[in-house]
């Protein structure tokens, strides 16, 4: 079940703390996976175990089977959890070593910003990279948006499934679609959205 989801899900939101409280992710989350989302996946950098924990229990019983739930960073909480995996980030603990915690049926992504750690990330046994920030983006501000030549040819440069991240809005979408980008990673063109369920048909729509 877990894989064929994994599978067909094109359409990936990140939930962050820094952007919505917890009531409202919660909210969002569950109107988002009724209109398209595939994955869903907690940021919260700053909140307690606890926090973490007991948003995490309540958005999986929310969302049941319709939607994989990862939890960023955190191999710990993301096994505590029961979240279907995790995402790394370049610094955080190595993929083998989350995949020695939470065994071979988790989902573990990595955020990839060059070609070579992507390729790493693959040959490293990554079900998964998010590649950005492909758009200027109020997450990571001090970035600046890539080459989406570069972008094209790791899409096109390893078999593994690709999320474009970054500042993606349904007013440059299209963009990545004429690139062969088939699956995106968003945040606030969802969470800040003022019809959240119309945002993410919309997106839903684009992607096909």
């Amino acid at each position: 079940m877990k894989e064929k989801l994994f599978k067909n899900s094109n359409f990936y939101l990140i939930l962050d703390r820094e952007v919505n409280s917890y009531p409202q992710l919660f909210n969002i989350a569950v109107t988002a996976v009724k209109n398209g989302v595939g994955i869903i996946q907690l940021r919260d950098k700053k909140g307690s175990a606890d926090e973490i924990l007991k948003f995490s229990a309540k958005i999986k019983k929310a969302t049941g089977k319709r939607a994989l739930y990862i939890v960023n960073d955190r191999v710990d909480l993301s096994l505590v959890s029961c979240a279907d995996g995790v995402h790394l980030g370049q610094d955080d603990l190595p993929i083998f070593v989350a995949r020695k915690i939470l065994g071979k049926k988790a989902v573990i992504g990595v955020s990839c910003q060059t070609l070579a750690q992507a390729i790493t990330a693959q040959k490293e046994g990554a079900d998964y990279i998010g590649f950005g920030s492909v758009f200027k983006t109020k997450t990571k501000p001090q970035r600046s948006p890539m080459d989406l030549k570069l972008l094209r040819r790791v899409v096109r440069g390893v078999q593994i499934p690709v999320f474009a991240i970054g500042g993606i809005d349904l007013n440059n979408i299209a963009v990545l679609s004429r690139l062969g980008v088939r699956r995106v990673a968003v945040c606030r063109a969802i969470c800040c959205a003022r019809n959240v369920a119309e945002a993410a048909s919309s997106f839903k729509r684009a992607l096909k």
